[in-house]
């Protein structure tokens, strides 16, 4: 088999368990916790890395915003041999009370984007590995985090994300909305792939707090703290799976 398309791999090249935040950027800050860090491609949106994380050899790959280009990466993980994917990133509130920094182990994804209805009929759920899940959500309240367990909405269309939609979002009792949880959930389950996803609250949606109004970067402070925290919640999982 030759390489990749889009990830530039092949198999061989990279760990059984990934880490996949969608900022290219998170991988260097993941891979700073690690040691052993060794960039194996990077191209376009995908940045891979290969590192060792308290013995546990990892692989930490960036998958872009949205569906799309996460199912790209799901695809070719798992085309090469990876076995597990662990989502670390950012989402949007949708319940009252849920705070930024605040985070959110995923139970499923309501399938409010494009890509998986090209593969599966809607019906199908989104949901991720219980194995992953649990370990995501023990591993979190541990070490007494703010942790939220429950669904989230994945949603293609972020500047399209109306009152209406967002109503809807809450009263169906959802937590967040982010971009690529039900890509990849679906992706895993139809390629024999475990997946999880723990997500770091960046804004609420239903009180008014928007990505990046709280201060001058992307994040908002705590948010972006508890980026780090999120990120050794994974990090600590993975040597469990």
């Amino acid at each position: 088999m030759g390489k990749q398309p889009h990830l530039l791999v092949s198999e061989g090249d990279l760990a059984d368990i990934a880490l996949v935040p969608g900022d290219p950027g998170r991988v260097d800050r993941i891979a700073s916790q690690c040691t052993d860090a060794e960039t194996v491609a990077q191209n376009r949106e995908y940045k891979l890395v290969n590192a060792t994380y308290e013995g546990r050899e990892i692989t930490i790959c960036s998958t872009g915003i949205g569906a799309p280009s996460a199912a790209i990466a799901a695809e070719e993980l798992a085309a090469v041999g990876v076995e597990t994917l662990v989502r670390v990133g950012t989402c949007g509130a949708l319940q009252s009370g849920i705070a930024i920094g605040d985070m959110i182990v995923a139970t499923g994804a309501a399938k409010d984007e494009g890509t998986t209805k090209r593969y599966e009929s809607e019906t199908v759920p989104a949901v991720p590995d219980y194995e992953v899940l649990s370990t995501l959500a023990d591993v979190a309240t541990e070490n007494e985090d703010r942790v939220h367990v429950g669904p989230l909405a994945t949603d293609d269309a972020f500047y399209a994300e109306t009152d209406e939609y967002v109503t809807d979002w809450e009263q169906a009792g959802l937590l967040a909305v982010e971009m690529e949880a039900a890509a990849l959930f679906s992706l895993a389950r139809r390629k024999g792939l475990s997946a999880g996803a723990i997500c770091t609250v960046d804004g609420n949606l239903v009180e008014g707090t928007q990505k990046g109004e709280t201060d001058d970067e992307e994040l908002p402070e705590q948010a972006h703290r508890n980026v780090e925290r999120a990120i050794t919640i994974a990090l600590d999982a993975a040597t469990r799976l």
